[in-house]
């Protein structure tokens, strides 16, 4: 019986994880919430991580503007509360996988990011994920997994897709960023990914180290907004482009945010599939209360 840790287990992507994790045969899961958990109390965590084979950590403070102006609490989540898991990890012999971001790379590139290709963050979310990203390489060398991922929307808790589908009931077009590439991302896809690198991790097929959980091929906010609106069956010429500076933000985004996904392969693993093929998928399968499904 493998025993599994999910902290930020009430957020979107910890409550579809918990849903793939408890479908598996053989596992055993504790879901820690915010409430249950602070994964900045050393104490707290050492407590919670004992007894448990693996934690999938997707507890994180992910209010990028905000963080530009709080970038040390930003931190203490993201950068320090991750060490503290490793550290714990590492007194147990419990394997780690953390949740990173797209962040961690400044968005100069012309294709896509590889695994190992140098980050240099431009805004302090991605500073301060990078921070934990370190953590669990230099704690956990040989039982840590840190998985970026990226425009992540899904059922629960506030993402573009919802905000997409509420505003297109309350105005008539909608202006939308058009020169930020990136790769949709379904949560519930994800969770899948987690589910079966953990299994490849402990059967040993699957190297520690640095993964890439994106969905493949690329679009803008703009592709994405019209692919939402038709696949909800509204008029796509409602969404009309434009650019950056028209949508000032506290923290700077990246301007390519495409990941690559070399990694897979050798753990016997195929990546995500097209961000097409997962977003018709959710608008198909998802239930209430996803964004995208009428109570």
């Amino acid at each position: 019986m493998t025993r599994v840790l999910v902290t930020g287990a009430g957020g979107m992507l910890g409550r579809d994880l918990l849903a793939e994790l408890r479908a598996q045969p053989d596992v055993t899961v504790t879901a820690a919430t915010r409430s249950d958990l602070d994964i900045t109390d050393a104490t707290a965590v050492a407590t919670a991580v004992a007894g448990h084979d693996v934690v999938i950590n997707t507890a994180s403070w992910t209010d990028v503007d905000a963080a530009e102006h709080h970038e040390a609490v930003a931190t203490a989540v993201n950068g320090t509360g991750v060490a503290h898991l490793a550290r714990a990890c590492a007194a147990t012999g419990a394997r780690l996988v953390q949740i990173s971001t797209d962040y961690v790379f400044p968005g100069a590139a012309r294709t896509p990011y590889a695994e190992d290709a140098p980050p240099a963050p431009i805004n302090a979310y991605g500073r301060s994920k990078l921070v934990g990203e370190h953590a669990v390489v230099r704690l956990l060398p040989d039982a840590g997994y840190v998985v970026r991922t990226a425009w992540l929307y899904g059922a629960y808790g506030s993402n573009f897709v919802a905000t997409v589908l509420s505003l297109a009931e309350q105005r008539e077009h909608l202006d939308v960023v058009d020169d930020q590439q990136g790769q949709p991302t379904w949560s519930h896809a994800l969770a899948g990914q987690l589910v079966r690198l953990v299994g490849a991790a402990l059967s040993g097929r699957a190297a520690p180290g640095v993964y890439h959980g994106t969905a493949s091929g690329r679009t803008t906010w703009y592709g994405l907004a019209r692919s939402v609106f038709a696949l909800h069956g509204l008029d796509p010429d409602r969404v009309r482009p434009i650019t950056s500076d028209r949508s000032p933000r506290s923290a700077p985004r990246p301007a390519y945010s495409v990941l690559g996904h070399g990694r897979w392969a050798a753990a016997g693993l195929p990546p995500l599939p097209d961000w097409h093929t997962t977003l018709a998928a959710a608008f198909a399968s998802a239930a209430p209360p996803a964004p995208w499904k009428v109570a």
